[in-house]
């Protein structure tokens, strides 16, 4: 269950959403940037990208969050594994009991394989319901992402004033003029801004 990588794409894709909007209906990108004075003009447009990757990695609301959902995720793991450790322990302990004769009556046998399927049952549903509230918790983090991220491109690109802010990831962009790239400044911009949430510090371990 490798729960720090999916998070991650959540908000890589989530980035890439709110970027297309953040700098009202003139900002179109996958990850935020905030950085320079350098930009181009086509006619009467500027423009500046981000590197998304960039971004990610050092972003510290996206550091503490991928810690967070990590330790989630393996918490979700190891609640499940030993859920299913213990049906399988009573299916063998059934199993055994049965080749060995040791139920009495036919009843009885069946009052075990009920009880074996209700627990096989539940552990399919606390599989299900984990697995929601993760995704739940995951999109709730990508929106509070988006909405830190937007707030700050707001206020950044009063000044800038860019008409197009591009997320650069991969090679989505296959040739960029390095002077475009506002990336430092908007990871600078953020990591100012950032206050990580007492509970959040709590469970990550962060003092």
């Amino acid at each position: 269950m490798k729960k720090k990588n999916l998070f991650l794409t959540g908000i890589m894709a989530a980035t890439a959403l709110l970027l297309a909007t953040a700098c009202g209906n003139s900002c179109n990108v996958e990850n935020q940037a905030s950085a320079a004075a350098d930009s181009t003009e086509m006619g009467n447009l500027k423009i500046a990208y981000v590197e998304i990757d960039s971004l990610m990695s050092q972003y510290q609301f996206c550091k503490d969050y991928s810690i967070l959902m990590s330790k989630k995720g393996e918490n979700i793991r190891t609640t499940l594994e030993n859920k299913e450790r213990t049906l399988r322990a009573n299916f063998a302990a059934f199993q055994k009991k049965y080749e060995s004769n040791g139920f009495t009556t036919r009843d009885e046998v069946e009052k075990v394989q009920m009880s074996l399927a209700r627990q096989e049952q539940d552990l399919q549903a606390l599989n299900e319901r984990l697995t929601n509230e993760f995704a739940m918790e995951q999109a709730k983090f990508n929106e509070e992402m988006r909405d830190s991220i937007q707030s700050f491109l707001v206020q950044y690109n009063k000044d800038k004033k860019f008409d197009y802010i591009i997320s650069k990831a991969g090679d989505n962009i296959l040739l960029a003029n390095k002077k475009l790239d506002i990336t430092d400044e908007v990871v600078k911009g953020l990591n100012k801004r950032y206050k990580i949430k007492p509970e959040v510090a709590e469970k990550i371990g962060v003092k």
